[in-house]
C-alpha cells in the first residue's frame, strides 16, 4: 500500500480538506486538481503521475499529518500530458476551478468537470484518429451448470467521440468474437462477476466494475428509453433482448457518472444482427491477422487496404473488414459503386481532393453536441459543408444513374447554416473563443464599433480631435491621456476664451486649461472596456451559432456516414488500380472458384522485380469439397490458405480481389486453424490450443461455411496426429447435415490415402523442384498428393551443421526403411455416416512403435539442443535395431 493522501481533518489546510472531500468522490481515478496555473496531484496519484509523466516529484508539508508527495504541471500543458495518463490505463478526473479567484476571499469553489476514461474522451490527442474508441458493457449470465460457450449475454459498443452505439445478444462465444472485432479500449463488467469475468475475458483491456443494481433489466431499459425519447425499443430491434439492453444501459448509466451528460449527438441505436454478416471468430481474425499480428512490425490485411484519406473512411473500413456482409444485394451495390468510380478516374480524384479537406466531419459534430467546440472547428465545419456541396456538384454528369442521384439527394450541405458560416465568421480562427477575432465584420453594429475603438483608438481620437478644433476655432487643440484625469482636451490660455460651457475643466496649469467632454468621457469608458464587451458579445454570438450548428446534427451526421462510405469505395478503387485487383461475381450456389488468385499482404512485401505465384483454387461441396495439399515447410501452403479466405473475406466486403477471376457463393462462417502457440499464461500447450480452435470449428459448421485447416495434429506425436487429422477429415467429409467447403494442409502424406475412400477429397500439393540435395520451392498448386517433406533440405537451408544433416538423412533412412515393414496392409476403414461420431484413432499394435513412441513424447522439443538431438536418436536408433 501507498502513503496515505490525506490528513485528519483537525490538521488538514483548507485547500486539503477540499481536495480529499472532491477526492473520495473518485477514489478509483487520478485526481487532477487546478491550483492557480497548475493542475496538482498528491499523494498515492502524484507518485504514479510523476513516473508516468517523467515530471518532479516533490514533498510538501502536510501540518501534523506529515509531508505529502507533490507534483503538477502547467494547466496549458493538459492536452499534452492528459493522454499519456488516460494511455497507461487510468481514469482521471479533471477537477477545474469553477469561479475567479479574484472575485473570493474564501477558497475558491472547485469541482470534477470530467472524468476521462480510457473508452470515455473527446479529447483529439487521447484517442486514435483512425480508429474507434469504443467503451464496451458486457452483461453476462453466471450460471454453474453451463459451459461458458453456452451462457448467454449481451454487449453494448458505444463511441462517445463519433456517437455510434451499437447493442447484441447471443452465447458467450458471439460476444467474444464481438469484443475482438470492435476491439474496445475500456469493458465495464459487473464488480460482483469480477473474478468469473476474469476467466472469460482473455485479452489485457482495460476493465471497470459496475455496481451489480446497475444491470438490472428494468434500470437499463428506463436509461434507453429516456435518452431516445421513445415508449418502446421495437423500433430500435431490442425491445425482447433483455441482455442486450442491460449492457447498453450500464453504458449509458456510466457516461452519467464520468460526468458525460451532454450526449445529444447519440441519435440512433444500431442492433448488430448475426444473421447479416459472416461468421468471423476471434481465432480467425487472429489468424489471418486482419488488424494485429504476434510480430508488430508486421503488415496486416488493414495496412495493405487501407488508402481511406479521411479517419471517418478509416473506422468505416476497418468494421467492414471485421463484418463482412452476407447479403447478395448489399454487396453488389458496393461492388458497383468501387466499379464506377474506377471507370471515372478524374471524378475520383476530386472526390479523393474534397474528402481529405473534409477531415473528420464525424467527430467534429460531436464535440459541437457535447458543447466542447472551439472557433476553428467551427471553421473546419465550414470548410466541410463547402466541401458536401462541392461533392454534390462532382456527382452532376452521374445523376442520371439512379444510385448516383439518390446519394446525391441524400447529401445535405445545409446551405442556411453554411452561409451563416461563411458570414459570421473570420476566415483565420483562434483556437480559443476567448482570444477574439471570431465574429467576422458587420455581424453586430455594437462589436464593429468596439472593435472600431479598441483597434483604431488614435484615428477616432483624431476625429474627435478635430471635429472640435473645427466647431471651436481652436487650431491648437490637442486630445491627450494621463492616469489621473484619462483622456482631456488641452487648450492653451490664448484660446481658453473659445471654450464651449458644456466643456468641463478637470486641471489648470501654468499655459493652458484641461477639459473633458461628456463624448470624450464616453469614449473612454468604452475604450476601456472594450476588450472585455468584445470578448462577452463574440461568446454570446459564437453560442448563438453554435445552437444553431447543433440543430442540424442530423443532416450532418448523416453526411458524414455518406462521405466515410464514399471514402471507403475510392480506396477500394485505388487498390484495384494500383494492385491488379478485379471484381469478384457472386453467386448463391456453394462453390468457390478462384482463378491466379494471390495473397494481398504478402503480394505487396515481395522484393522489388519478384512476381507472386499464383494459383486456382476449386471447391465444390458436391465435388471437390476437401482439397487436401500437401507439401514441405515453407512451400507456401499456409499462404494458400490464407489467400483463399482474405479473397472470399475481401468479396463480400465490397471490394474487388486479387486474382484474374473469383467467383464466390456467398459463405455465412469463416473458420481458420492455422498456426498455434503456447498458450501459457491459460496453461494450455500448443496442441491443447490447437484442439480447442478445432474443436470451435466442428462444433459449429454449415454447409456455407469455409475451413481453412493448417498442420493439424502437428502439436503431438506422429501417430495421434496422423489419427486425428484423419478423424477431423473425415468428419468433415462425413458430416450428416454439412458439406463445409475444407482447404486441409499438412505434412502427413498419409492423409492422401483419404482420396481413395472419400469422393469428395482430392490431392494436391505445392510443387518443388530437386537439384541434388538442394530443393527449389515453386509454390505452385498442382493435382496430386507429395510423398516428402523435404525436412532435411529446410533445415540445410537454415544453415544446420553438415555433420548433423549427415546423420539425419542416415536415421530417416533407417526409419523409413523400418516404417514400410511395419506400415499396415490397408487404409483405415470409412466410418459409416450414421455411426456415432467421435474422432477415430489408429491403433499402434507394434511394442517397439509403442515404445518408440513413449520415448519421443517424454522429449521436451523447447530445450533439446542439436547435440542432446542426434544423441536421442542414436538411442532411438538402437532401440529399432534391437
Amino acid at each position: 500500500m501507498g502513503k496515505k493522501s490525506t490528513a485528519t481533518s483537525s490538521t488538514e489546510t483548507p485547500l486539503m480538506r477540499q481536495y480529499n472531500s472532491i477526492k473520495a468522490r473518485y477514489p478509483d481515478a487520478l485526481l487532477l486538481f487546478r491550483v492557480g496555473d497548475f493542475y496538482e496531484t498528491f499523494g498515492e496519484d502524484a507518485i504514479k503521475a510523476a513516473g508516468i509523466l517523467g515530471i518532479t516529484l516533490t514533498k510538501r508539508n502536510n501540518g501534523a499529518a506529515g509531508a505529502l508527495e507533490l507534483a503538477g504541471f502547467p494547466y496549458h500543458a493538459l492536452d499534452t500530458y492528459l493522454p499519456r495518463l488516460v494511455r497507461a490505463g487510468n481514469r482521471v478526473a479533471i477537477c477545474d476551478q469553477l469561479e475567479d479567484p479574484k472575485l473570493t476571499k474564501t477558497i475558491v469553489k472547485r469541482g470534477v468537470t470530467e472524468l476521462v476514461t480510457p473508452g470515455v474522451s473527446y479529447n483529439e490527442k487521447t484517442i486514435d484518429q483512425r480508429n474507434n474508441n469504443f467503451l464496451s458493457a458486457i452483461a453476462i449470465e453466471q450460471n454453474p451448470n453451463r459451459t461458458p460457450d453456452q451462457l448467454e449475454g449481451g454487449a453494448a459498443f458505444l463511441d462517445v467521440s463519433t456517437g455510434e452505439f451499437f447493442l447484441a445478444q447471443g452465447k458467450w462465444p458471439y460476444l467474444q468474437k464481438l469484443l475482438q472485432s470492435f476491439s474496445p479500449t475500456e469493458i465495464l463488467y459487473n464488480k460482483q462477476q469480477k473474478s468469473f469475468i476474469s476467466e472469460l475475458l482473455e485479452s489485457d483491456t482495460y476493465r471497470f466494475g459496475i455496481d451489480d443494481w446497475a444491470f438490472q433489466g428494468d434500470y437499463g431499459r428506463e436509461l434507453l428509453l429516456n435518452h431516445f425519447g421513445v415508449s418502446s425499443l421495437k423500433g430500435y430491434g431490442v425491445e425482447d433482448l433483455d441482455w442486450a439492453v442491460r449492457a447498453g444501459g450500464v453504458a449509458l448509466h456510466y457516461l452519467k457518472e464520468t460526468a458525460h451528460d451532454k450526449v445529444g449527438h447519440l441519435r440512433t441505436l444500431a442492433r448488430i444482427e448475426p444473421d447479416q454478416y459472416v461468421w468471423l471468430d476471434r481465432f480467425t481474425i487472429r489468424n489471418l491477422e486482419l488488424f494485429s499480428s504476434p510480430n508488430e512490425k508486421a503488415t496486416t490485411l488493414l495496412d495493405v487496404l487501407d488508402h481511406t484519406v479521411s479517419p471517418m473512411g478509416a473506422r468505416l473500413l476497418r468494421r467492414w473488414l471485421a463484418f463482412p456482409l452476407k447479403d447478395r444485394v448489399a454487396i453488389e451495390e458496393r461492388l458497383w459503386w468501387v466499379d464506377w468510380l474506377m471507370r471515372e478516374e478524374t471524378l475520383g480524384s476530386s472526390l479523393r481532393t474534397a474528402l481529405k479537406q473534409t477531415g473528420d466531419l464525424e467527430r467534429l459534430i460531436s464535440k459541437v453536441a457535447v458543447a466542447r467546440v472551439t472557433p476553428r472547428d467551427l471553421g473546419h465545419l465550414r470548410t466541410a459543408l463547402q466541401q458536401v456541396l462541392h461533392i454534390q456538384t462532382c456527382f452532376s454528369d452521374g445523376k442520371e444513374n439512379p444510385q448516383v442521384k439518390r446519394f446525391c439527394e441524400q447529401l445535405n450541405p445545409c446551405p442556411s447554416l453554411l452561409q451563416k458560416l461563411e458570414t459570421h465568421l473570420q476566415s483565420e480562427l483562434p483556437l480559443l473563443i476567448n482570444k477574439g477575432g471570431v465574429m467576422a465584420d458587420g455581424v453586430d453594429a455594437e462589436l464593429d464599433e468596439l472593435r472600431k475603438i479598441s483597434t483604431k483608438g488614435k484615428d477616432y481620437l483624431l476625429e474627435i480631435q478635430q471635429k472640435e478644433s473645427e466647431a471651436t476655432g481652436i487650431p491648437s487643440l490637442r486630445i491627450s491621456f494621463n492616469q489621473v484625469f484619462g483622456y482631456y482636451l488641452e487648450v492653451t490660455n490664448t484660446h481658453k476664451n473659445k471654450v464651449p460651457s458644456n466643456w468641463i475643466r478637470k486641471q489648470t496649469l501654468a499655459n493652458a486649461e484641461r477639459y473633458v467632454t461628456e463624448e470624450l468621457k464616453i469614449y473612454e469608458e468604452r475604450i476601456l472596456h472594450a476588450q472585455d464587451k468584445i470578448q462577452s458579445i463574440e461568446q454570446a454570438l459564437f453560442q448563438q451559432l453554435v445552437s444553431e450548428v447543433a440543430d442540424a446534427l442530423v443532416p450532418i451526421q448523416h453526411n458524414a456516414t455518406l462521405l466515410a462510405k464514399l471514402d471507403v469505395f475510392l480506396s477500394f478503387g485505388y487498390n484495384a488500380v494500383q494492385y491488379g485487383y478485379t471484381k469478384p461475381l457472386l453467386a448463391e450456389h456453394k462453390k468457390i472458384i478462384i482463378q491466379n488468385g494471390r495473397h494481398p499482404v504478402i503480394e505487396r512485401q515481395l522484393p522489388v522485380g519478384l512476381e507472386y505465384v499464383a494459383n486456382d483454387v476449386f471447391l465444390d461441396p458436391e465435388v471437390q469439397q476437401i482439397m487436401m495439399i500437401t507439401g514441405p515447410n515453407m512451400s507456401g501452403k499456409s499462404a494458400l490458405l490464407r489467400q483463399t479466405a482474405l479473397i472470399v473475406l475481401m468479396a463480400q466486403c465490397g471490394s474487388f480481389v486479387p486474382a484474374q477471376h473469383a467467383e464466390i457463393g456467398l459463405v455465412d462462417k469463416i473458420f481458420t486453424r492455422v498456426g498455434a502457440s503456447d498458450n501459457i499464461s491459460s496453461g494450455e500447450s500448443t496442441f491443447m490450443v490447437e484442439m480447442n480452435e478445432t474443436a470451435s470449428i466442428l462444433n459449429n459448421v454449415s454447409d456455407r461455411s469455409l475451413i481453412l485447416l493448417d498442420e493439424i495434429g502437428r502439436g503431438t506425436s506422429t501417430y495421434d496426429g496422423i489419427s486425428i487429422a484423419w478423424a477431423i477429415a473425415e468428419y468433415l467429409h462425413e458430416h450428416p447435415s454439412a458439406r463445409a467447403k475444407t482447404l486441409f494442409a499438412t505434412h502427413y502424406h498419409e492423409l492422401n490415402e483419404m482420396a481413395k475412400q472419400f469422393s469428395r477429397i482430392q490431392n494436391y500439393s505445392v510443387s518443388v523442384q530437386e537439384s541434388g540435395k538442394k530443393v527449389l520451392f515453386l509454390r505452385k498448386l498442382v493435382k496430386g498428393g507429395s510423398q516428402h517433406s523435404f525436412g532435411i533440405q529446410v533445415a540445410r537451408m537454415a544453415g544446420m551443421p553438415a555433420k548433423l544433416l549427415n546423420r539425419a538423412e542416415l536415421l530417416l533412412q533407417e526409419l523409413e526403411t523400418t516404417h514400410r515393414k511395419q506400415q499396415p496392409q490397408s487404409a483405415p476403414k470409412k466410418t459409416s455416416p450414421s455411426a456415432d461420431w467421435q474422432l477415430s484413432i489408429f491403433q499402434l499394435d507394434d511394442p517397439l512403435l509403442e515404445q518408440v513412441r513413449e520415448a519421443l513424447l517424454k522429449v521436451n522439443l523447447d530445450e533439446l539442443t542439436p547435440v542432446e538431438a542426434m544423441l536421442k536418436l542414436n538411442e532411438i536408433q538402437k532401440m529399432l535395431k534391437g
